[in-house]
């Protein structure tokens, strides 16, 4: 069991941050923590407590921090060459697509590198709406897909839109949320309505003809929500029956996150058109990478750059966490450890009524707080309380949903059940004292 942390010491890194950041890079906690420092599964602050990550960066930091393999490709690369542009081919560059075409589901071959997960999803959709010279995507209330014009109008979170939406043509559909069902009905007997509503909303708000149909295959920011078996199955076969590609966007879900699989979507046997990534990619170096069928990459313009796209240092950073999920089998290690961590919470949600659902895949599991399970109102105080109980006990969590009455978890793939013990252990003391 953890020491409890001493709150007294001031962070002058916090008291700069403060100063001297625009107020919207918001910190988590009371008291908000400094890091300093980051070994496998733990990180320091600069009062030099140790805490366990079981955010890892927003589900980045996928091999723990500082990984002996990915630190030495790096640095092997940054004494080699660290920047051509991608007005020059580069050999990680190269290989790492390569790499990519032999790990993606289906025809996918052909990827455009970017620097973050917003790029990725921006590059996504336009080359959507050049392949099928529509303008028009369907998107899924409480998803994200980052932060620039194009994403915060695709989110379904009025809490992360600071202004109305820019892009026309942004359609949301109701999200695969059983337990918020918007059609107040319950899954099996639904008839995954949610999915089927898709065809109703082209016929009546779209021309009829339309780009994409954008999804993450597990709603990351909205609160991990996991869609019923056959949603995926059901809604890209609607988008490409009126004309639209199947956009994956597996931000947080790839690289053996979910267990046992590369790719979140490869659960339910669909192969998407484009599929984007970045996040858990890098293990903390900035990348993101569209990849696209051929049919797809050959109809985007022929003149178009991104500066750091294709960055070698981070190609070389790609490519070894690559090799490290497969050389230490830790896909299988994410549904192992995972399936473990999730009979944990249902444990604790036997145990304590504010729980209202579990739910989440492989190493990403989340836990919804209510403070009525008849009414799911929903309990973002008893969220904010558990926080620092765990901050206190020397473990770091996530939360997420539209109301942010959720725990999200992005525990690396290399933790095993004594992690795990870990953090059950400190959210069990912060749930006793709700």
């Amino acid at each position: 069991m953890s020491t409890p942390h001493q709150s007294s010491h001031q962070s002058e890194s916090v008291r700069k941050h403060k100063e001297f950041l625009f107020p919207a890079v918001a910190m988590y906690y009371a008291e908000p923590v400094a890091l300093t420092r980051g070994e496998g599964m733990y990180v320091w602050d600069d009062a030099n407590n140790k805490y366990l990550d079981c955010f890892g960066g927003v589900l980045t930091v996928s091999l723990g921090h500082a990984h002996p393999k990915v630190n030495e490709a790096i640095i092997k690369q940054l004494n080699t060459i660290s920047h051509t542009s991608t007005l020059y081919a580069n050999q990680p560059q190269s290989d790492l697509a390569e790499k990519l075409a032999e790990i993606t589901p289906g025809k996918l071959k052909k990827t455009f590198f970017t620097n973050s997960g917003t790029e990725a999803d921006d590059t996504a959709v336009l080359a959507a709406k050049l392949a099928t010279g529509s303008n028009e995507v369907i998107v899924l209330r409480h998803s994200y897909s980052g932060r620039s014009a194009t994403a915060l109008t695709a989110c379904g979170h009025s809490t992360w839109r600071p202004i109305s939406a820019q892009i026309p043509g942004m359609i949301h559909a109701a999200a695969p949320y059983c337990y918020r069902c918007p059609f107040k009905l319950s899954y099996p007997s639904c008839g995954v309505a949610c999915a089927k509503d898709i065809e109703d909303i082209i016929k009546t708000q779209t021309t009829g003809r339309i780009a994409a149909f954008m999804a993450e295959p597990i709603l990351g920011v909205g609160g991990f929500i996991v869609p019923p078996p056959e949603y995926f199955q059901i809604a890209a076969e609607i988008a490409r029956k009126h004309g639209g590609l199947f956009i994956a966007d597996e931000v947080q879900t790839a690289w053996g996150r979910t267990g046992d699989k590369w790719w979140g979507i490869e659960h339910w046997g669909v192969e998407p058109d484009i599929i984007t990534s970045a996040k858990g990619m890098g293990n903390g170096a900035p990348i993101g990478m569209t990849t696209a069928t051929p049919e797809v990459a050959d109809k985007f313009p022929g003149l178009t750059f991104c500066t750091f796209g294709g960055n070698p240092v981070s190609m070389a950073a790609g490519l070894a966490v690559i090799k490290v999920i497969e050389e230490d089998n830790l896909r299988q290690n994410a549904a192992d450890v995972g399936s473990y961590f999730r009979s944990k919470l249902e444990e604790l949600k036997e145990k304590y009524e504010v729980i209202g659902d579990v739910r989440g895949m492989g190493l990403m599991q989340a836990l919804e707080f209510v403070k009525d399970r008849e009414t799911k109102e929903p309990n973002p105080q008893a969220v904010l309380h558990i926080f620092e109980v765990t901050k206190k006990r020397g473990v770091l969590i996530g939360k997420g949903g539209l109301y942010g009455n959720v725990i999200r978890t992005g525990v690396p793939l290399v933790a095993t059940n004594d992690h795990i013990d870990e953090l059950i252990s400190a959210l069990d003391a912060g749930l006793a004292s709700l």
